[in-house]
Order: C-alpha cells, then sequence, then structure tokens
C-alpha cells in the first residue's frame, strides 16, 4: 500500500469512532432542545457504547466471512444513515435509536485496521497499523474538541451533519480505492459458527488473552484520565471553558501520533521491549499528572507521556494478535476490542466515583494501580509468552521469524 492510502485508512478510522464521542460535551444541548430528563439525556453516552460492544462481537468478524471492501463500504452508508437520523431527530425515542444504530455501525473502524493489516506486508505490518491506529486514538481525542466547537458555531445538529456527509464521501472514496481482492480468503464458516469460533480462539491462544488483558489495563487508565480530567480543570484554580478543557485532546494527539514509532519497532521484532518500555511510562505518567492542580505544564508532561504509551502498547498487541492467525483477523481484533470497551467503561465509572469521594489525588493513586498491574503483569509472563513478528528477509523474498 502507497502511503497515502494508508493515510486514507487512518482518516476513514478516526471519523467513525470521532461519532462515538461527539456527544459527550453535547448533551446539555440535546436534552434542552428534546426536553429530555437529565436520566434520559445521560443514557445517550450509554447507548451508544452498549452499540459500539454489540459491534464489537456481532459485526467485527463479519470481516473474516465477506470481502472486506464491500462490508466497509456499506457499514459506512449505513453509518450516514444513522447520523442523519440523529442529526434531523425531533423525539427522543429517534434520537436514542440513533444513536444505538450509530455505535454499532462505528465498529467499521476495527474492519479498517483488520483489512489494512492483511494489505500490509509483513516486513511493514507494524508501521501500519501504528499508524492506521494512530487516526483511531486522534479521532477519540479530538472528538470533543470539534463538537464543543461546531455546536456553539451552528448548533448540535450540526455535528452529525456534518459526520453524515463526510462519511458519505469516504465511503465514495473507499469504494473507488480499496482493492477488490482480498489475498485471505473468506473463511467456510457459517455465522454461528463464526461467532463461536470467536470465544474458541480465546480458549486456545494463551497470548491472545495474555494481550487483550493488557489491553483492558491500559484503556482503563486511559480513561481513568480522560473522563475525569474536565472536573478539576473546570473548578478554581483553573476554571478553563468548555472549549479550552476539550483542546486539551490536541496535546494528546501529540502523544498518540508519536507512538506511530511502536510500529516500526514491532517490525524489527522488539515487540517486548516496546511493550516493557511503554508501561513504564504509563506508571511513570501519573506523576506529572498528580500535580495538575498546581501545574498546567505537568498535566500535558503527563498527557503526553500517557497518551503515547497507551498507543505503543495498543498498537503492539493489534500487530501480534493478528500475526496468530490472519485468516482470522477480523475475529481476533473484534474479540481483543471488547476489552478495550470493558477497560474504559470500568475505569470510566471508577474515576468519577473517587473523585466524587476522594478528590483528584485519590483519581492519581487509581490510575497509577492500574498501570502498575499491567507492568507486573508483563513483566512475569514475558518469558513465558514469547511474542513473534514476521518479517521478510528482502532479496530474498521468504519469510523468517523473528522474536523479541
Amino acid at each position: 500500500m502507497s502511503r497515502g492510502v494508508v493515510i486514507l485508512f487512518a482518516v476513514a478510522c478516526g471519523t467513525a469512532v470521532a461519532n462515538v464521542y461527539f456527544a459527550q460535551p453535547l448533551l446539555v444541548a440535546v436534552g434542552h432542545d428534546l426536553a429530555m430528563s437529565p436520566a434520559l439525556v445521560g443514557s445517550v453516552v450509554t447507548l451508544t457504547h452498549v452499540g459500539y460492544g454489540l459491534g464489537l462481537f456481532f459485526l467485527v468478524p463479519l470481516g473474516d466471512l465477506a470481502d472486506r471492501r464491500r462490508l466497509i463500504v456499506a457499514q459506512l452508508l449505513l453509518l450516514v444513515v444513522a447520523l442523519a437520523a440523529v442529526a434531523t431527530a425531533h423525539t427522543a425515542a429517534i434520537l436514542l435509536a440513533g444513536m444505538a444504530g450509530m455505535g454499532l455501525l462505528a465498529v467499521v473502524t476495527q474492519t479498517l485496521v483488520v483489512f489494512a493489516a492483511s494489505l500490509a506486508p509483513p516486513a511493514r505490518r507494524g508501521r501500519v497499523v501504528g499508524l492506521v491506529t494512530s487516526g483511531v486514538v486522534v479521532g477519540i481525542l479530538l472528538a470533543r474538541t470539534v463538537s464543543g466547537l461546531m455546536a456553539d458555531l451552528a448548533g448540535w445538529r450540526s455535528v452529525y451533519l456534518a459526520s453524515a456527509a463526510l462519511t458519505a464521501l469516504l465511503a465514495l472514496v473507499l469504494h473507488r480505492v480499496l482493492p477488490r481482492h482480498n489475498d485471505a480468503p473468506p473463511t467456510s464458516l457459517r455465522y454461528g459458527q463464526l461467532l463461536r469460533s470467536t470465544i474458541t480462539l480465546f480458549a486456545r491462544e494463551r497470548l491472545l488473552r495474555l494481550r487483550a488483558l493488557l489491553g483492558l489495563l491500559i484503556f482503563a487508565a486511559f480513561s481513568t484520565l480522560w473522563s475525569s480530567i474536565a472536573l478539576p480543570l473546570s473548578e478554581p484554580p483553573f476554571s478553563l471553558s468548555h472549549t479550552a478543557i476539550g483542546a486539551l485532546g490536541l496535546v494528546g494527539a501529540v502523544g498518540a501520533l508519536a507512538a506511530t514509532m511502536a510500529g516500526r519497532l514491532n517490525d524489527r521484532g522488539l515487540s517486548q521491549r516496546t511493550t516493557g518500555t511503554a508501561l513504564a511510562l504509563l506508571v511513570a505518567s501519573w506523576l506529572p499528572l498528580a500535580f495538575t492542580r498546581s501545574s498546567l505544564w505537568a498535566l500535558v508532561v503527563g498527557v503526553v507521556l500517557l497518551d503515547l504509551a497507551v498507543q505503543a502498547v495498543h498498537v503492539t498487541n493489534q500487530t501480534l494478535i493478528y500475526a496468530l492467525h490472519p485468516d482470522a483477523g477480523s475475529r481476533l481484533i473484534g474479540g481483543y476490542m471488547v476489552f478495550y470497551s470493558i477497560g474504559s467503561a470500568t475505569g470510566a465509572i471508577a474515576a468519577t466515583y473517587l473523585y466524587t469521594a476522594a478528590g483528584w489525588g485519590a483519581v492519581c493513586a487509581l490510575g497509577a494501580a492500574i498501570s502498575s498491574l499491567a507492568l507486573a503483569l508483563w513483566a512475569l509472563t514475558r518469558h513465558s509468552i514469547p511474542d513473534t513478528t514476521e518479517s521478510v528477509l528482502f532479496g530474498q523474498g521468504r519469510l523468517i521469524e523473528r522474536r523479541s
């Protein structure tokens, strides 16, 4: 694949996953516009994430059964319909149904990641996955900033109308650009067998279970920060506006983009070193974050370190998991991302509760504890399960296995 096509994959991933997070700064405006109670407004985010979790298990595995190009284009077009329904909703019922459908279809992001990995040569697979996954993280981090700014300028409905238009354009471009045939033949399994085989893969592959558990822990730490950081920043001594707090996502995006180096390190067979170094950075990031109330610069340093670390481990996880069974890539990545969702939800709930009960210091202690647990898990298992990556021995046209 050319670099331009890889960047197109990254843009499409970021655009799709951003839809899951647009609503967070818009809840007050949406509730006022549609006369929704606070409890009902809160269910907007919940339903979106429930839809996303269901899509990870029920839709992403279809990438191993159907033509991925057609599947991606079809899901993007259906996503346009869901976005249009949200943008034009005049009742709470239509809005909530649209949000659930939008979350369900946003998992096209994972199908794009798997398709990009399948198209990349083994020697460049890590850097391709790294770049495409960076698009996912940037989309997550910038979604709140973009939606807040657009809502201030043109109302909350403009966010979803603009996203629908961009998604439709991406569907057209991807339809023309993506290859019509995939090297990996579709599986002969039926849909029910396909879903059961996802569970079977977890039972059989210890490396998959380990990396999924690491994924759960790093995204619990990630969510611990990002679900609660607005609380101390909106209070004295800073009392920042929602727009200013949303702009913090730009800082996190710098760390996410820098983590594309993790893909290159994986291609060199350094997956274990990359994981260990990144997890150590994740633990260390909570030290400057603990000084957030007294220094915004400490917050910036902590955010960059945390996002760099999380992205590096996430890229490494996906690269190693896909290499286990490329013919089952969609099932492997979909199953792994279920753990991501569990970690994100757990971190968000725990951080919000702890901040209310004990303050920002307790949130940082929780984040450091989760990060330390992930580092300990890696240290205890790194010799029992050697991670393997495939690279091409250039000039001879054959694959060799490299152990980190």
